[in-house]
């Protein structure tokens, strides 16, 4: 018996010695090695969280500022179809708009539309409503603003564009081509950076289709004003010019080109700006440029509903929409090349561009007609195979710019103030 219970006491001290044991190891053992911080990888834009949370029936309201009317048939006609685009698809979406306002009077109209109308996001569609957007992002912190075409930003701020600077380089080839004068006009609206890189884009494939062609430009001073860009349009027909492109929101320089082509039997050719043009010039228009605002408009929106994008953290978001997409890879691409959608070339100008031919420095004898699909697909590519802002690029005044190899940076492109050699007129 006694040793029974002395067997007992034994077994029991042992087996609390092997738990007191055990727990001291698992109290001592180290803790396995932290695993070293990852650099984090910079990104254009804020990122969608894993599983972003939406509140029941939340609503945002966008407002939408525009400097001409939404007839204008040209940059704000395009502004109005996207905002018809987003407003169309969303129920949660509220939006207002309003158009002509003058770009002195943009600080008036954004008060309105954050005061009165309670828009959650106003977005303003003209470069000279940077400032006055800049000024209202600090005035109200808790909203959202958009502002196109400028580079000015804010934590509450982004900035957007679609820009069209390959597109008309594309168009500038094709007018090198079909120029017979050797005289192309550019009827401009402002001497801004935008319109003048746009000038200088079309002038550089002018000149790699016709090295001696020359493009005049001619100002207005104002973005829709139809009788000035037709007068402008005359004055540049008068001096031998017989193909133009332009920037001003109306089909007037289309229209002129279309008269003299059917009406006065002088061809003369054109190329549409921003929405579509070619049923106003059907025998005379070649291209143009188009633009889908609503697919930027709709990231946008839909970021901020989703609560990615804040009145924190826009100060560097900036949607640069190119052919391959632009403001992230992947993103479908918001501008075209065309005169209507889905026909990138007038079918009556096939013919002589394809039996125009130029030397490429890579690819050796190719046709214009050829050469703009292979550039769409160099632009298209992520890697950006080509771009026409590469050196060398010599101003008006022979002075290299860009030298030989080397591509104008982003800043340079926004911030623009000079012609590049071939443009006749000054660029401010």
């Amino acid at each position: 018996m006694i040793f029974q219970k002395t067997f007992r006491l034994l077994a029991l001290v042992l087996i609390v010695s092997m738990l007191l044991a055990a727990c001291a190891q698992s109290a001592t053992a180290p803790s396995a090695p932290e695993q070293p911080a990852q650099p984090a990888q910079q990104q254009e834009q804020p990122q969608a969280p894993a599983q972003p949370e939406v509140q029941e029936g939340k609503k945002i309201k966008a407002c939408f500022i525009y400097v001409g009317p939404i007839g204008d048939l040209g940059w704000t006609h395009a502004h109005e179809m996207g905002r018809q685009y987003v407003q169309n698809k969303y129920d949660w979406l509220e939006t207002s708009y309003v158009e002509s306002v003058a770009e002195a009077d943009s600080a008036r109209f954004i008060d309105r539309f954050v005061v009165e109308e309670k828009c959650t996001v106003v977005f303003t569609t003209s470069f000279g409503y940077m400032d006055d957007t800049l000024k209202a992002a600090q005035k109200y912190p808790d909203n959202f603003f958009v502002h196109v075409s400028g580079f000015k930003r804010a934590p509450n701020m982004a900035t957007m564009m679609a820009d069209f600077y390959q597109i008309y380089y594309l168009n500038g080839l094709m007018a090198g081509a079909l120029t017979k004068s050797g005289k192309v006009g550019y009827v401009g609206a402002h001497p801004i950076p935008e319109v003048v890189r746009h000038i200088n884009a079309f002038t550089l494939g002018v000149r790699e289709a016709n090295p001696e062609a020359t493009v005049e430009v001619r100002w207005l001073y104002s973005w829709y004003d139809p009788a000035k860009a037709r007068e402008a349009a005359e004055s540049l027909i008068a001096t031998g010019v017989d193909i133009l492109a332009f920037t001003e929101d109306s089909p007037a320089v289309v229209q002129v080109a279309e008269e003299y082509t059917t009406q006065k039997n002088q061809p003369v050719y054109s190329f549409g700006h921003y929405s579509p043009m070619a049923e106003y010039g059907p025998n005379s228009i070649v291209s143009g440029q188009l633009v889908n605002w609503g697919l930027i408009y709709e990231d946008i929106l839909t970021k901020i509903y989703l609560g990615i994008y804040t009145t924190k953290n826009l100060e560097n978001v900036d949607y640069w929409g190119l052919l391959s997409g632009g403001w992230q890879l992947g993103a479908p691409s918001s501008v075209e090349l065309g005169g209507e959608f889905g026909v990138p070339i007038n079918p009556k100008f096939e013919e002589p561009l394809k039996a125009y031919k130029v030397t490429e420095k890579y690819l050796g004898e190719i046709s214009i007609y050829d050469l703009i699909f292979k550039r769409i697909e160099q632009m298209r590519d992520p890697a950006l195979l080509f771009d026409p802002f590469t050196g060398p690029i010599f101003d008006q005044a022979g002075t290299e710019r860009v030298k030989d190899g080397q591509r104008m940076s982003y800043l340079e492109l926004t911030t623009i103030d000079w012609f590049v050699q071939g443009v006749l007129g000054e660029p401010k």
